[in-house]
């Protein structure tokens, strides 16, 4: 097969809420466009697109699959997305390279919370965008109410081309408006029949169709004229006026299917074919650092890495798409990100998990190869002498964090090898070592996207991952101001160590005044990298302190920052002021001086009112009005603080501020107690003193574990 021009190419994602229907509407397209002879159901595990074990077991897509198929003369690459929020990361990455969005509406549910969820990730690409009414033939179908909340909330541009004629079970015909012909289907689905348009329908149909019209006629001076002279467009003038509102944002038609029965698909495609844009038409790609890029063949070759999957026998495959140039079999192209020099012995079309090879990919078309040495998502490859490199996707943050451990020490190392290989795959994982926990913590869209990267990690890699909740990075503090001091000295023949500090630590806070009673000589205020601020002040006079021994007497006091006593967590905000101590002029030196202060220190921390801080974060939760009340009753429990309610769209909004400590597992909770009617989205906000009962509780687990770790 040729390589298809950038004219000829669509690139289309299909997503929306879990259980819409993606899959099975690919299943529909991919039939209707010949490319398959059969289709697959997601119930009997054998469709093209859900083709890992792991997806046929679970019933629902997890990863975002690569298809194609040729429409007349036109080839149209399909993304077909996982609708579960947890998944979002695989809707951004296709959503980076995709030319036009197909949104999926459940007619039984309407517009549901993970269609908002969605929605946000299109709205933000700006990409051309069709909503999809899909399952007209449930017998709880609704096809006003569905096509009444998309108005509600996507705005006026949602123009309907098409309603359905005996939705429910008897569902059988559509009649389109834009063609203004009525498609009846036979009972199995397939090629329908045309026939006119009804009299009872013929009304709503006109109505229809000359919004459609008005539409077009508005996005070119030249089609206006004509409205104006004529009052209406033929079908070739329409679809150049659609296609430039819909490439322009300005417009969301609305088609209708059964993708279960295959009906309408087909109708679809075609619309695909003829209105929606090409790679060409959409805006250049925007460059890291400035610039464009516009999608041409005759350009210089420009490759974006959006995707890549580690295939057990197989390694990376890697999936890209070609931003301008031709990339042939046996081109060499330098990676803008690390200079690595790939070659790509071989490019293939994706099928699902079929990969037909072709010889050369051209502008605007989308491909995958295998086995690049050191390229992976979010990299330009470019020719040697180019260091062009496309905007890199921006991933969703991480909502939900777990603490993970092998089942032996004898498997770190091969723990860390697989989650990063894991890693590299999927780019919403964040995997930290974190030296301040002493845990391994690995941050995610969710609990379920966290169990697939346990299976992934135990399938392909043969770990078995151990989850726990995780330690929290609490800080300490003081409230009041106390006095002491510390004697070291030690002698065990030969020269001894000795030194004596006398320190006053007090709570610091920005512009407060000079440590009152005392001769300061100098003051350092440091940013700690932990957050919060260290005021060190040297208040020695007469000398009974050399200040040689200044940078010990700090180091030693900065060691316990960093385990503070009551939890052995980063310590802030804190003022330590030395105005006196003695030395030897024999047996003091530097350690014996660093033992000193950090012994002076720790003993006076808890003579000031120690307080424990833990992270607080802001939380925003989406939910239907119906399950506003759990929602509330749940953070209630959680010693949230409610900062404010609004409503966006037929949404309610919940803002509020709550411990990070109350916010593990919160994505399955919140799944739970809504039936999936919500989402969430978090930033951390301050650190806020915890309540004194846990305090008491937190600093006991602290003391028993130190005492247990000594024996």
């Amino acid at each position: 097969m040729s390589a298809f021009n950038t004219d000829k190419i669509r690139n289309v994602v299909l997503v929306g809420h879990a259980g819409c229907g993606k899959t099975t509407l690919t299943e529909a397209m991919l039939y209707e466009a010949k490319a398959i002879g059969r289709r697959g159901s997601v119930n009997e595990g054998n469709t093209q697109s859900d083709y890992t074990t792991l997806e046929q077991q679970r019933g629902h897509s997890l990863f975002t699959s690569l298809l194609h198929c040729t429409w007349k003369d036109t080839k149209i690459n399909i993304l077909d997305t996982p609708g579960l929020d947890d998944f979002s990361g695989e809707v951004v990455t296709s959503l980076k390279v995709a030319d036009t969005a197909i949104v999926m509406l459940n007619a039984r549910s309407g517009v549901e919370v993970g269609t908002e969820l969605v929605w946000e990730y299109v709205d933000k690409f700006d990409t051309p965008t069709i909503f999809v009414i899909n399952q007209l033939d449930h017998e709880k179908a609704d096809f006003e109410n569905t096509l009444e909340q998309a108005k509600q909330r996507f705005g006026n541009r949602v123009l309907p081309m098409q309603f359905p004629v005996n939705q429910g079970p008897d569902f059988n015909a559509i009649v389109d408006a834009l063609r203004m012909v009525m498609y009846v289907f036979p009972a199995g689905g397939g090629k329908p029949e045309k026939k006119d348009i009804p009299a009872e329908f013929k009304a709503r149909a006109d109505e229809m169709h000359n919004a459609l019209v008005e539409a077009a006629a508005e996005n070119d001076e030249g089609l206006m004229d004509k409205f104006f002279e004529s009052g209406t467009l033929d079908e070739a003038e329409l679809a150049k006026g659609l296609s430039i509102g819909l490439a322009h944002h300005q417009f969301f038609p609305v088609f209708c299917v059964s993708a279960l029965k295959d009906m309408g698909s087909g109708r679809l495609m075609g619309f695909i074919h003829d209105v929606c844009p090409s790679p060409a038409d959409r805006p250049a790609a925007e460059l890291e650092g400035g610039g464009k890029k516009p999608c041409d063949a005759n350009a210089r070759t420009c490759v974006f890495i959006y995707k890549t999957v580690n295939e057990p026998k197989v390694g990376n495959v890697s999936y890209f798409k070609v931003y301008s140039g031709v990339l042939k079999t046996g081109d060499e192209l330098v990676n803008a990100d690390n200079g690595s020099v790939e070659r790509f012995s071989a490019l293939y079309e994706s099928e699902g998990k079929n990969r037909d090879q072709v010889q050369e990919l051209r502008a605007g078309d989308i491909g995958c190869t295998v086995k690049l040495k050191g390229s992976h998502t979010n990299q330009t490859l470019n020719p040697k002498g180019s260091e062009t490199r496309i905007e890199r996707i921006h991933f969703p943050g991480p909502r939900i964090r777990m603490a993970v451990s092998p089942p032996s020490k004898a498997e770190v190392e091969k723990m860390a090898n697989a989650l990063h290989s894991i890693q590299e795959e999927d780019p919403t994982l964040l995997v930290e070592q974190s030296l301040e926990l002493k845990q391994t913590i690995i941050q995610g869209q969710g609990e379920m996207h966290l169990d697939v990267v346990r299976i992934k990690a135990e399938q392909n890699f043969g770990v078995h991952l151990q989850f726990e909740e995780p330690r929290l990075p609490y800080r300490e503090t003081i409230t009041k101001v106390a006095n002491h001091m510390y004697r070291h000295k030690k002698q065990s023949g030969g020269a001894g160590q000795f030194a004596e500090v006398h320190m006053r630590i007090e709570p610091y806070y920005e512009g407060m005044p000079a440590p009152q009673g005392l001769t300061v000589k100098n003051i350092e205020v440091e940013d700690l990298k932990w957050g919060g601020k260290f005021a060190f002040c040297w208040a020695i006079v007469g000398g009974s302190i050399d200040a040689r021994f200044i940078n010990a007497i700090k180091k030693g006091i900065m060691a316990k920052l960093e385990e503070g006593p009551l939890t052995g967590s980063y310590c802030r905000d804190i003022r330590v002021s030395i105005f006196d101590g003695k030395m030897h002029p024999v047996d003091s030196n530097d350690m014996a001086f660093q033992i000193a202060s950090t012994m002076a220190f720790k003993e006076a921390f808890p003579m000031s009112a120690p307080q424990i801080m833990e992270p607080i974060y802001d939380l925003e939760v989406m939910c239907d009005a119906e399950v506003m009340g759990a929602v509330m009753g749940d953070l209630q429990s959680r010693r949230s603080i409610i900062m404010g309610m609004d409503s966006e769209g037929h949404y309610q909004v919940i803002r509020a501020r709550v411990p990070l400590k109350e916010l593990h597992k919160y994505s399955s909770a919140l799944r739970s107690v809504t039936q999936g009617k919500a989402k969430f989205h978090l930033d951390f906000a301050e650190y806020a003193p915890v309540p004194g009962d846990l305090q008491a509780k937190l600093a006991a687990e602290y003391a028993a574990t130190a005492k247990h770790e000594e024996h």
